[in-house]
């Protein structure tokens, strides 16, 4: 019998992780757990084991602490076999705009504190000689709109450092997903008129990220394919005339 694998889930709290977390455990995985708030994250963990049996195990992360990322690595009990990152914060695009500590929050939840974490996981990775890392990013990225280009622009670099990672990491057999959601109902948009047909649910993304990552070489993919076309098709318009568009 084979041993079992281990995922790290990161943003243990949210919708998306936790459905991702429990697909992945359904499947037989350990499953680790990451997040701040380690009191919803064991609710989090006591549902997915009650589920489905699977090991599961909490650790306290902020992804806003890079100082303590190397710490957090050497606590877990084990070097997981893939680590998910779904940890995002929509933020407010108004408010951020003259509060610059707000905007900060919002760029390094988003960009910065993920993009630290996953590369160092990938040294370990690449020193231990195997891993698939996903990260969790948005169409938001694939072009700056007006009202909600703090978020954007946060979600834009963190597509580009996946890409890059990837790119180096794949000469060396590891792999780099990227996956983008677009609209889910998650809490984070609780309240927001969401059109269904660009609408996922948060295991519709957990299944997406299972899927792509350990059953399929996709490296980039949109959780509702309709994204594909509709990004296109908004990156195509000329600046000139896209600057006098409210999308």
């Amino acid at each position: 019998m084979e041993p079992s694998k281990t995922l790290l889930l990161v943003g243990g709290t949210s919708d998306i992780g936790r459905a991702t977390a429990l697909d992945y455990a359904q499947a037989g995985w350990q499953v680790q757990l990451a997040a701040r708030n380690e009191e919803e994250a064991r609710r989090n963990a006591d549902d997915i084991r009650a589920r489905t049996g699977a090991e599961v195990t909490v650790h306290r992360l902020d992804i806003l602490e890079s100082g303590t990322f190397d710490s957090f690595l050497d606590g877990l009990p084990t070097l997981p076999d893939t680590v998910v990152c779904v940890v995002g914060e929509l933020g407010d695009q108004v408010k951020g705009q003259t509060d610059i500590t707000h905007a900060s929050l919002v760029l390094r939840t988003n960009f910065e504190g993920p993009s630290l974490l996953l590369g160092l996981f990938a040294e370990r990775f690449l020193a231990r000689g195997s891993g698939t890392l996903v990260g969790v990013s948005s169409v938001a990225g694939d072009r700056g709109r007006g009202p909600n280009y703090l978020y954007g622009a946060a979600k834009a670099g963190f597509t580009a450092f996946l890409s890059g990672l990837r790119n180096r990491l794949a000469p060396k057999g590891l792999r780099v997903v990227t996956v983008k959601p677009g609209f889910v109902r998650t809490q984070m948009t609780s309240g927001m008129k969401l059109p269904p047909v660009l609408t996922a649910e948060p295991g519709e993304v957990g299944r997406a990220i299972f899927t792509a990552a350990e059953k399929s070489s996709r490296d980039v993919i949109y959780v509702r394919p309709i994204w594909r076309p509709v990004m296109m098709a908004v990156g195509s318009i000329p600046e000139r005339f896209f600057k006098r568009l409210r999308l």
